[in-house]
């Protein structure tokens, strides 16, 4: 009887050891550990969410950027198409306006117009003929202004606005403005008053013997001659 309840109790206590070296449950805690090291709520993990939200943010934000220059770039790209359609526009309005003018006897130069006629008046008449156009005898104010209405508008000698039936030797133009001394383009030896009678001012002229000049071509001539006359009248675009 004794030796049997030692027996049991030898087989309760090799019972007890197996269970505490039991490999399942062994491997059952290393398994248990391994996973609570590698769970995605540790903080390892969590770094790796947040560089990715940061890394999302940036680029939303480069895109946002991005659309913004695109935006920005497309708005100048149609205001500089629509002032190159307007100035083509303007463009081919100023060529229509050129051969109108031209068509009707008008040449354009630097904010002007110019009217040459070869019919022959005296300066008065002439004046008053300017004037009916809606202009006046030419008023000369630069030497590109002199040098344009030699080249391009003369063929032979010409009234313009400048006389000194005033007061002798006092220049003055139509608008009352006056010639001072030393200005203008006075042909060489002129103005010389010829006979007391040189009032009125006509460009184009030659000296007897000289050569041609598109500059210094004005001279003064007795008001009562004959001319063509160069009308001109403000033009602004």
């Amino acid at each position: 009887m004794h030796q049997r309840s030692f027996e049991q109790i030898v087989i309760y206590e090799n019972a007890s050891a197996v269970r505490d070296h039991d490999p399942d449950a062994e491997k059952k805690g290393s398994d248990t550990k391994r996973d609570l090291d590698t769970d995605p709520h540790t903080g390892g993990d969590t770094a790796w969410s947040r560089c990715y939200r940061v890394t999302a943010v940036c680029v939303l934000l480069l895109c946002v950027l991005l659309l913004t220059a695109i935006t920005v770039l497309w708005i100048k790209f149609i205001n500089l198409t629509k002032e190159r359609d307007q100035l083509q526009k303007d463009r081919e309005d100023l060529q229509r306006l050129s051969k109108l003018v031209r068509d009707i006897g008008w040449t354009y130069f630097n904010s002007s117009l110019y009217y040459k006629s070869t019919e022959k008046k005296n300066w008065t008449e002439s004046r008053k003929d300017c004037r009916e156009r809606g202009a006046d005898l030419v008023i000369i104010n630069s030497k590109e202004e002199q040098e344009f209405i030699n080249k391009t508008l003369l063929s032979a000698k010409a009234w313009i606005g400048l006389s000194d039936r005033d007061t002798e030797g006092v220049w003055k133009w139509v608008d009352g403005t006056e010639l001072t001394n030393g200005t203008g383009y006075w042909s060489q030896a002129e103005p010389n008053d010829h006979e007391g009678n040189e009032d009125c001012a006509i460009t184009g002229y030659i000296p007897q013997g000289g050569t041609r000049d598109f500059l210094n071509t004005w001279n003064d001539v007795p008001c009562s001659f004959n001319y063509g006359r160069i009308c001109a009248k403000k033009f602004f675009i």
